[in-house]
This record gives C-alpha cells, sequence and structure tokens, in this order.
C-alpha cells in the first residue's frame, strides 16, 4: 500500500520529532568527529541522513513495546529516550556507558527502555524478534508489539526471511521495519536484487506490507503507528521506509562508489532541513522554538562528550563478567 501526505498529530509531537531528529543528527556528527581524533575504538557506523525513519518508527510505538535496532542504531537509541551521556561513554568505552564500555558504537542496549539489543551481524536479530513478539503475545495479548529494524543489505540473508515465515505463521505483533538507504555497503540496491521494490516480500508471507517516504518523519509516524495497531490484531506487517545515507558506510568508506550529484540531491531532500519547513508552513512551532531547540541539543551532546571523557575505563576485574557461553 502507498501512502499519502500525512501531518504530525499535534504541536508536542512536533517539537518531540524536532529535538529527536536534531540530537541523533548532531550525536553521530559529533561521533564522527571524535572517531577522527582517535578517541573511538574498533568501528562506528553512521546513518547520517536516516533520521526520519528512526524518530517517526520509534515515537509511534508505546514505552512498553520492545525495539531492536542495527548496527547504525545511534539514532533509533536516541529516539527512544536513552539517556545521551550513557550512550556517549557507552562509545568512548567507559564504564558509565549504558553497556558498561563493552559494547561500543554498536551495541547499544537499554533494557529500561525495552531496547532488547542489537547486532553487527546482519540479519541475526529478526530471529530473536520472534521471541519477544512471542513472549508479548503470550504474555501481554493485545497490548504490546516488538519493532525490528534492518537495512535493505539484511534483507536478503536467511535469518530474516525464516523470522518473517516464522512470524506469519504464529501471527506474531511483529513490525519488521526495512530501512531502505539504497546500498548495501557499497552495492547499489539495483545489482543485488532483480525486484527493488521490496514491499512486495510481504506477500510471500501472508502479511501486510507498506512503502513510506523514510524522509518523512509525519509519513513514517503514522505509517508505524497505523501497522502497529494491525499487529496486535492480525500478526506481522513490513513496511519498507526509503531513505539515503548520506554518510559512508563505515570509518574507511571513502564514497567512491557514490557521485557527488547524486548525495547532493539527497542533501537537498534532508528529513531535518524538510521538517522544519513543514513546521513553518503549518504554524507547529516558530524559527525562535526551532533555534532554541538548535542550541539545546547542541549543549547536551556536548555536554554527553565532556561527561564520557571523565568517566573512567573499566577496570580489570570487570573483564570477564556479563560474559555467558
Amino acid at each position: 500500500m502507498r501512502e499519502k501526505k500525512e501531518s504530525v498529530p499535534d504541536k508536542a509531537m512536533a517539537a518531540r520529532m524536532m529535538k529527536s531528529m536534531m540530537t541523533g543528527r548532531k550525536f553521530e556528527e559529533k561521533v564522527q568527529w571524535l572517531f577522527a581524533q582517535g578517541l573511538v575504538h574498533g568501528t562506528t557506523h553512521l546513518g547520517i541522513g536516516e533520521e526520519a525513519t528512526s524518530t517517526g518508527s520509534v515515537l509511534a510505538l508505546t514505552d512498553d513495546d520492545y525495539l531492536f535496532t542495527t548496527h547504525r542504531g545511534h539514532s533509533q537509541v536516541v529516539a527512544r529516550g536513552v539517556d545521551l551521556n550513557a550512550m556517549m561513554a557507552e562509545i568512548l568505552a567507559r564504564a558509565t556507558g549504558i553497556c558498561g564500555g563493552k559494547g561500543g558504537s554498536m551495541h547499544l542496549t537499554d533494557f529500561n527502555k525495552g531496547i532488547l539489543g542489537s547486532s553487527g551481524v546482519l540479519g541475526s536479530a529478526q530471529p530473536i524478534a520472534c521471541g519477544a513478539a512471542f513472549y508479548a503475545k503470550r504474555k501481554h495479548p493485545g497490548k504490546r508489539v516488538c519493532l525490528c529494524f534492518y537495512g535493505d543489505g539484511a534483507s536478503n540473508l536467511g535469518g530474516v526471511h525464516e523470522a518473517m515465515n516464522l512470524a506469519a505463521a504464529w501471527d506474531l505483533p511483529l513490525l519488521f521495519v526495512l530501512v531502505n538507504n539504497t546500498y548495501g555497503m557499497s552495492t547499489p540496491l539495483s545489482k543485488a536484487v532483480r525486484e527493488t521494490d521490496l514491499v512486495k516480500r510481504a506477500a510471500a508471507y501472508g502479511m501486510p506490507g507498506y512503502t513510506v517516504d523514510g524522509n518523512d518523519v509525519a509519513a513514517v509516524f503514522n505509517t508505524v503507528r497505523r501497522a502497529r495497531g494491525q499487529a496486535l490484531k492480525e500478526g506481522p506487517v513490513l513496511i519498507v521506509e526509503n531513505t539515503y545515507r548520506i554518510s559512508g558506510h563505515s570509518k574507511s568508506d571513502g564514497n567512491l562508489y557514490r557521485t557527488k550529484e547524486e548525495m547532493n540531491a539527497w542533501r537537498e531532500r534532508c528529513p531535518i532541513k524538510r521538517f522544519k519547513q513543514y513546521v513553518l508552513d503549518n504554524a507547529l512551532m516558530t524559527q525562535a522554538e526551532i533555534d532554541e531547540l538548535d542550541k539545546e541539543t547542541a549543549k547536551a551532546i556536548e555536554a554527553a562528550v565532556e561527561f564520557a571523557k571523565n568517566s573512567p575505563e573499566p577496570s580489570l576485574e570487570e573483564l570477564l563478567t556479563d560474559v555467558y557461553a
């Protein structure tokens, strides 16, 4: 099904969306800078340009719903309201991080917020998400769903298809949110699959499917909220959110496989830029309010960096804790 142009519910939600997207963008830009300074160990994957998919999808959930993020899930975690200080400390490998400084950029998890995990192994979260959705159905019928993000690159993996089949067979309240940023690392979608309209895959599993402009936060929010209601009553739903990753795949990606013209065209479709114009045109926020929010979010990111830098590293005594076999 193709979604029509939709609106934000009210001024309060507009402000939440703006704050979430601004914070997510600034957080990732700061992580990018910190990495360049040699302060982020290991690797990191950014989703600059995909903020509307994160904000619109997550804000459509309730606080009791479950969430699985991706290895480039910073904005997804920000939208869920996880403490920025703890997030930044985790990325800088400090003991005050949300995973004790052991998970890093790709494994931001917070059970208190219903975030049950993320993994650098593509396609590994979907089968586990079936378990969360099964629990929700058995213990909280008609009240909770599980939302699982993944990308177009992961969409071809066997575990994803097995999970879609199982979720459909068991009528699980599971939202498969496919963030299609058109590239799996450096491989364009058109070279990875013959049929690039990925929502058609829903029909093979007998579930509803939606395609939405992933750079339109209002459209994403309303689509996911509608799909959530369906999932509670009927079972799993596939939502394809078409967007674009302005940042490289990872730290070593020089974007040599993309033209400047292509990237600049997508920069003009920036979800934050579009939403600013939308809220102004519809009198949901004033320019002064947007400017104040811009300063507030920038200040919060800087405070998070200082918190992380001043936090201790994990002690050697903690080396084997949280290790299970």
